[in-house]
């Protein structure tokens, strides 16, 4: 037996809050955690959305049904499996969408940020890593880096992001150990960061969200 991959295109889904426009100053690109659909992920920055922001959330490719009855959906980034082609497949979809939205803003006043929430983390990294994105702020919540992120290859463009983690202090999916491990070795790089701790779980906090945008 013997395994063969071919591209091919499909259609992606992806929701807004805010309409593009030369009033827009900052555009977000909110990816979402395993097992949410982006329409439900964006209701979360509707704090956000106050005239000067386009939030963009892309949805994963992957969906399927969460429960038993077959009624309730979510989507994913990927899983372990063929997980190199499916990385492949995503930073093209999010490359995409970036020039997509971007080519309806006067992209030289933007600001762009990148969030990823838990699975979304290193679906943000990622695109960072091996996309064309750029993004003034990247914002990693509720996850840590990818393990087998090359920091030598994401180096300069880390270094020229404003790289800040966001961490609930009741957020249980997160050991404070490899929170250690991962400072280490953005220490080791150096690679500047910053670390916010809110109190709550593993979740967004509308209060820490608005202090990151300048709300």
């Amino acid at each position: 037996m013997q395994q063969h991959h071919f591209p091919t295109s499909r259609t992606a889904r992806y929701f807004t809050l805010g309409k593009p426009g030369k009033h827009v100053r900052q555009v977000w690109f909110a990816c979402h955690g395993y097992g949410a659909l982006a329409s439900e992920f964006l209701e979360r920055f509707r704090p956000l959305d106050d005239g000067t922001r386009l939030i963009v959330a892309p949805e994963g490719l992957s969906r399927y049904y969460t429960d038993h009855a077959e009624q309730e959906v979510g989507a994913s980034w990927m899983t372990s499996e063929d997980r190199l082609a499916e990385i492949t497949d995503y930073v093209s979809y999010l490359d995409g969408l970036y020039d997509h939205v971007c080519a309806e803003l006067d992209r030289a006043s933007v600001a762009v940020y990148v969030l990823g929430f838990s699975q979304g983390v290193h679906t943000a990294a990622r695109w960072l890593t091996h996309g064309a994105v750029l993004p003034k702020r990247m914002i990693l919540w509720g996850h840590v880096l990818p393990p087998d992120m090359d920091l030598e290859v994401a180096w300069g463009k880390l270094e020229d992001s404003r790289l800040t983690f966001v961490i609930g202090t009741r957020d249980r999916t997160i050991a404070p150990a490899t929170v250690e491990a991962m400072e280490e070795r953005l220490l080791e790089h150096g690679i500047p960061y910053e670390t916010i701790h809110f109190n709550g779980g593993h979740r967004l906090d509308e209060r820490v969200l608005k202090s990151l945008a300048g709300a």
